[in-house]
């Protein structure tokens, strides 16, 4: 089936969050509301995201994307190892063992691409960076649409050159990873509202707005700003079908406010502001995917004992907006709401 992102019934898709908040039923319950669906293969085996899609194929039959993650170059050894020192206290405070080495890893790169080529999804996006031209190029013969993420209207020339179907342009209010394509890059401030046309003057692409969208009269001054739909991610974080944490949902509003930090995975990434960000954020090198690998047994504790001061919470700036319920029903009331603002 051939997608255009400019005539979905609804121009809503629902953002690939990497972690177990993005699930098949998820998927399907977006796609069920009229707009577009995304599984996030971050942090999954080739297989698992196979099964994944499996899963989602059995609940619909309308088109699903699959967001990859771009493998990026190794860190900086010496600098993982002095923030490995510099938590270790906090390790042993929760009785946890922190890894000592930290090998490679491109997140499944070639496998996942490879299980796509053989059994294509309809669309196909990137965090972090860009295929190959080659890549790219048996991506489009397989007639998978392909959507670049990007958060600069350079990133989105290079996007454009590597032969992107469309770009989902990420403004800072967004929660979770910045997908800036370098891991040492200091993500842009520029609004959302602002980075749209910026973006538009460098392509003509269609773009995809993601980024603090937690009400309808932000997704309408979104689509007038030059998007095609947006992309939503926090405002389903408290959908009936999000895999999110009981803790993670009851932070929305518990924690008042959230900041951009590299303290749990090395990359920029904005989440509910707390104790361990204050702690460790100043200290925490641009080194990705290590630092996630580094801290990720202290975010399991953390999360085993529901500890908002020490868990990751990702979260966009509107998350005091989010609301429970059925996606479904939370997708057609932003878009309902958006028609008239």
């Amino acid at each position: 089936m051939v997608v255009r992102l400019d005539e979905l019934a609804v121009a809503v898709i629902g953002a690939p969050m990497a972690g177990g908040a993005s699930t098949p039923e998820l998927v399907a319950a977006v796609n069920r509301a009229g707009g577009l669906g995304f599984l996030a293969a971050g942090y999954r085996s080739a297989a698992a995201m196979v099964e994944q899609i499996g899963r989602v194929r059995a609940l619909t039959d309308r088109p699903v994307g699959v967001n990859l993650f771009v493998p990026a170059p190794p860190g900086d050894p010496a600098a993982v190892a002095g923030y490995r020192e510099r938590l270790r206290p906090e390790a042993e405070r929760w009785d946890v063992r922190l890894p000592e080495e930290i090998g490679p890893d491109r997140d499944d790169w070639e496998a996942k691409l490879a299980a796509l080529l053989a059994d294509p999804v309809e669309v196909v996006s990137y965090t972090f960076g860009l295929p190959t031209a080659a890549e790219a190029a048996a991506v489009r013969a397989a007639g998978m649409l392909q959507v670049g993420t990007v958060t600069t209207p350079g990133e989105a020339r290079a996007a454009e050159a590597a032969g992107m179907d469309a770009l989902c342009v990420q403004g800072p209010e967004a929660g979770g990873h910045r997908a800036t394509h370098h891991v040492g890059d200091e993500p842009g401030t520029r609004p959302l509202l602002e980075l749209l046309p910026a973006v538009r003057a460098v392509t003509a692409l269609p773009l995809v707005a993601a980024g603090g969208l937690g009400d309808g009269a932000a997704v309408a001054a979104a689509l007038r700003a030059g998007a095609v739909a947006v992309q939503l991610g926090t405002a389903l974080l408290c959908a009936d079908e999000s895999g999110a944490s009981a803790a993670h949902r009851a932070a929305l509003t518990a924690l008042p406010e959230t900041v951009v930090t590299r303290a749990f995975t090395g990359r920029p990434a904005r989440g509910l502001r707390n104790a361990f960000i204050d702690r460790y954020g100043r200290y925490a090198p641009p080194a990705y995917p290590e630092v996630h690998h580094l801290t990720q047994p202290l975010r399991a504790a953390a999360t085993g004992r529901a500890d908002l001061q020490a868990m990751h919470l990702w979260a966009g700036t509107a998350h005091r907006a989010t609301r429970p319920g059925p996606a479904e029903e939370i997708v057609a009331g932003l878009w309902r709401a958006a028609r008239w603002a």
